[in-house]
């Protein structure tokens, strides 16, 4: 099980905001079979199998060209655990438990 963050940031839009190129993003995330996700004020978290993860975050990367946007630029952190399984909410709680 994969823990992937991902940012989709459309360059050169008519408005400094993108929440709605966000929202529009997260709309793939809601439809996506298999995975777990997490919006956060900088990115957004997803859980699954790591070539399904992928699959999702390309549709995500092209969401804003499909919107008329130039260029996008998306990046993507991978953490790919495979001596045991773990999840965003096992990551988060492993921290809390040394506090």
């Amino acid at each position: 099980m994969a823990v992937v963050e991902v940012s989709v940031v459309p360059i050169g839009t008519s408005t400094p905001g993108l929440s709605a190129y966000v929202a529009d993003c997260l709309k793939v995330l809601q439809q996506a079979e298999g995975i777990k996700y997490e919006l956060t004020s900088m990115g957004t978290i997803i859980e699954g199998e790591l070539d399904r993860v992928l699959d999702v975050v390309r549709q995500m990367h092209e969401v804003p060209f499909a919107g008329g946007v130039s260029r996008v630029v998306t990046t993507v952190k991978i953490d790919d655990r495979r001596d045991k399984a773990h999840t965003m909410a096992g990551k988060v709680s492993a921290v809390k438990s040394k506090l």
